[in-house]
């Protein structure tokens, strides 16, 4: 991925987590998986953790902590209310944002002439 699709994929991001947790609940390390999966391979766990701590403390997921058979129990995030509501802001803005640049995107490679 080039650098401005990973500066787009910043700002869009935790929408993106926040979609992914409104399928199913999950931990950090199959949220990273999973986006890589679907081709977002520069996705760095890190990065993912982070965003999750941020909306943890956002109030937008419940966490629970699950033993794991390796090491100290994993926290699992799930899509609460609060954050369904953000989620669907998200959606609503991605949208527009998508329809507004598709309409400049056909404006810029099919100009109206001049007395058309």
């Amino acid at each position: 991925m080039g650098k401005q699709a990973t500066e787009i994929l910043k700002g869009t991001l935790e929408g993106l987590v926040l979609a992914i947790l409104a399928g199913r609940s999950a931990y950090g390390y199959e949220i990273t998986a999973w986006l890589r999966d679907q081709g977002f391979d520069d996705i760095a766990e890190g990065t993912v953790y982070a965003l999750l701590v941020r909306i943890e403390q956002r109030g937008l997921v419940d966490v629970e902590k699950v033993p794991s058979e390796k090491g100290p129990p994993r926290k699992v995030y799930s899509l609460n209310a609060r954050g369904q509501e953000h989620l669907n802001e998200f959606w609503r803005t991605w949208s527009f944002l998508a329809e507004r640049i598709e309409q400049l995107r056909a404006q810029v490679n099919h100009p109206q002439r001049q007395g058309e």
